[in-house]
């Protein structure tokens, strides 16, 4: 049977039920079921007798007969108990659902095998809904001591679809397909790595012999999965680097050399000057530059930006930046033309709320050249958006933007833009390799000197009167603070609530004319907005009471405080963020994390870690173990992350392996056109032109 046939060809999977399962589970297709795998494993190995049982047990497997079988009337309808007597003694199996179907099944006096949780009570047991089999049934199937689970919905559960159901299909399946499994990784790879076949992998991870097969099989599986995902990423790399011509940047002219020597604010990191290398390498080669750039909050990524921008525009290119919301981008343009104030260099900022005449002359202005750098959202990708001739595009906070949203830019010239991905959510090294992998990876890991860590500490809701206190001390001296609610969208109008109970109980104990508040949140128009944050950014309100929409920019050196009330809300890198808006002065800062008495285990990880360290890095290696891939790479990333068996967290040993062996094998073979090679290449042709694997930038 070919495994690309719908699952209708398995014996027992009608259309309706395949539909079923293609909406609660994908499964379409024979190789979606036979690589759906169990998420965990019953030992069977043991079977007990009745006088064995002990009320403590929790999983039984007995061999006996049924005896009697009568109908219970209770309160609500009726239960049916079967008597089931092995030779040590009976109990009860009891059936709350189905009772017709089951009792007309159910053949009296016959041995049978059965399996399920142990109920006690007033001294006897009972198992309520058992997996029962005829022992010669039993005998027919592929024996396995460890029996596996399989993840399933309540509508499947609800349709009849039971876990034992699916371990049958995937059992005829595998019946009818065994032999005719085809390796997928040369000998060379399943020697050099002590591999099993493919096809003993597929079955001992679904019906494992042993626990030291299983493992076997599983290593194998995850293995070839993340190897074929490293081939295609660094397979594309290579294609970037070798295949797509890129504009030359070798002129190093008067806008770098006048902004550097004369009008840059501050000395470079070492941090920076390193990035800064490995990008003009990159566009100085003649090849295509698909970078990702990391840096912490207020590690100085817009400078090496707009130094980068600068390089683009002495080669006679145009740059652009683009960013997911009107505040990121309203911030980028007024720092870079604050910077760019004494040059000649033209910056212009287009966003949804830009008038429609200002639209038209930076329109002109783009097609005919006299436009340096356009910043804005997602704006810039309006068709009537043409560029002269776009050097570079850089993409801040990229995760936020979709694949399509990202390749519309390379449409904007006839040969595609180097691109810069920045981010200041620092992604842990195996994300970096799996969601990033056809990217080269720079990370600015320094702080600008001069720059003091921000003091982090959790306060439970009963200190809110010292914390005020500590506000108050902080306004005295003549510093800002931020107070921040939580807005999840799923509870906008009880959100909403706290906030404006927030800013009246702030108002109460900061009163005017002593102290002056502004408030920003989500429902403001754009304009009230903007007048609010300008307030608070020229010092004219002490305190700024905010839902997350000051996450990302707003730079204002003189706060020196972030308050984040619920902080048990908010997810690990979002409190980080929030963090990033203090600590851009001289001054030293802090940010009170405020939460109830009530915690989960999860939440309370979340606000030690935040005490513990600021190192972005650090952080984001918690947020992955706790929330996982996909989560955190928001659901436009998630593509690379829908894994069959392997997880990008628990096997980073097997992912390295696996990247280096990509890497080594295409470096001999680019096209892997060897005879060793071509069980890979069909498997890779095969796996490509199906594969959502990459989410990418070109």
């Amino acid at each position: 049977m070919n495994l690309d046939y719908p699952i209708t060809y398995i014996k027992g999977i009608s259309v309706q039920r395949a539909t079923l399962l293609y909406k609660e589970l994908g499964i379409k297709s024979c190789n979606d079921l036979l690589n759906f795998f169990p998420f965990r494993y019953i030992d069977k190995t043991k079977f007990y007798q009745i006088k064995e049982l002990q009320p403590n047990t929790s999983e039984v497997q007995i061999v006996g007969k049924i005896t009697h079988v009568k109908s219970v009337a209770q309160k609500r309808g009726s239960r049916l108990v079967a008597t089931f007597q092995d030779d040590s003694g009976s109990m009860e199996l009891v059936w709350f659902k189905g009772q017709k179907w089951i009792k007309d099944s159910l053949k009296i006096n016959q041995p049978y095998v059965v399996y399920g949780k142990l109920n006690h009570f007033n001294g006897s047991f009972s198992i309520p809904h058992p997996e029962l089999e005829l022992v010669k049934e039993y005998k027919k199937k592929l024996q396995t001591k460890m029996q596996p689970v399989y993840p399933s919905t309540e509508k499947l559960t609800n349709a009849g679809v039971s876990n034992k159901l699916m371990r049958t299909y995937i059992q005829n399946l595998l019946q009818q397909v065994y032999d005719g499994i085809q390796e997928s990784l040369s000998t060379k790879i399943i020697d050099d790595f002590k591999l099993i076949h493919k096809r003993d992998a597929l079955l001992n991870a679904h019906f494992p012999k042993s626990q030291e097969y299983l493992a076997k099989a599983q290593y194998r599986l995850k293995f070839e999965e993340l190897f074929f995902i490293q081939l295609q990423l660094v397979r594309k790399k290579l294609i970037n680097k070798t295949k797509i011509k890129g504009f030359v940047f070798d002129h190093v002219g008067e806008c770098f050399n006048n902004f550097y020597n004369n009008h840059l604010p501050f000395q470079l990191t070492n941090a920076q000057k390193r990035v800064l290398k490995e990008i003009r390498k990159d566009v100085g080669s003649g090849a295509h530059m698909n970078r990702l750039l990391q840096g912490d909050v207020g590690s100085g990524k817009t400078i090496v930006a707009l130094l980068t921008m600068l390089l683009a525009i002495d080669n006679g290119f145009q740059a652009t930046i683009m960013a997911p919301t009107e505040i990121l981008a309203t911030q980028h343009f007024n720092a870079i033309s604050e910077l760019l104030q004494e040059t000649t260099i033209t910056v212009q900022l287009l966003t949804g709320s830009s008038k429609t005449k200002k639209r038209r002359a930076i329109h002109e202005a783009l097609e005919n050249g006299s436009l340096h750098i356009l910043i804005g959202t997602h704006a810039l990708l309006e068709d009537k958006v043409k560029f002269q001739n776009l050097g570079i595009a850089i993409i801040d906070e990229q995760h936020r933007f979709g694949v399509k949203q990202r390749a519309k830019l390379w449409s904007k010239n006839s040969l595609p833009p180097h691109i810069l991905v920045m981010t200041a959510t620092p992604i842990p090294r195996t994300l970096a390799m799996s969601v990033y992998g056809d990217l080269d990876i720079s990370v600015i890991d320094e702080l600008p000197p001069g720059r003091k860590e921000v003091k982090t500490v959790h306060r439970f809701d009963s200190n809110r009167l010292s914390v005020f206190k500590f506000l108050k001390d902080e306004i005295v001296k003549g510093r800002q603070v931020y107070v921040v609610y939580p807005l999840i969208q799923e509870s906008e109008a009880m959100d909403y609530k706290d906030l404006m109970d927030g800013y009246e109980s702030i108002s109460r104990e900061f009163p005017s004319p002593n102290y002056q508040i502004s408030i920003v949140h989500g429902k403001m128009k754009p304009a009230d907005k903007e007048y609010e944050m300008q307030r608070f950014v020229k010092g004219e309100t002490q305190i700024m009471v905010a839902t997350t929409v000051i996450e990302v920019g707003v730079n204002v050196p003189n706060a020196s405080v972030m308050v984040i009330e619920s902080a048990e809300r908010f997810g690990l890198s979002q409190l980080h963020q929030l963090r990033g808006r203090v600590g851009r002065g001289a001054d030293q800062s802090y940010c009170i994390l405020l939460s109830s008495y009530k915690l989960s285990e999860e939440a309370k990880t979340r606000l030690k870690t935040m005490t513990a360290t600021s190192d972005g890095f650090k952080i984001a290696e918690v947020d992955l173990k706790l929330r996982g891939p996909g989560n955190i790479m928001g659901t436009q990333q998630s593509g690379v992350l829908n894994l069959k068996i392997a997880d990008v967290v628990k096997d980073t040993n097997i992912l390295v392996v696996a990247r280096n062996t990509a890497i080594d094998l295409l470096q001999e073979d680019p096209n892997l056109s060897k005879k060793e090679n071509i069980l890979i290449n069909k498997a890779f042709a095969k796996m490509s032109s199906s594969s959502k694997i990459w989410s990418n930038i070109s």
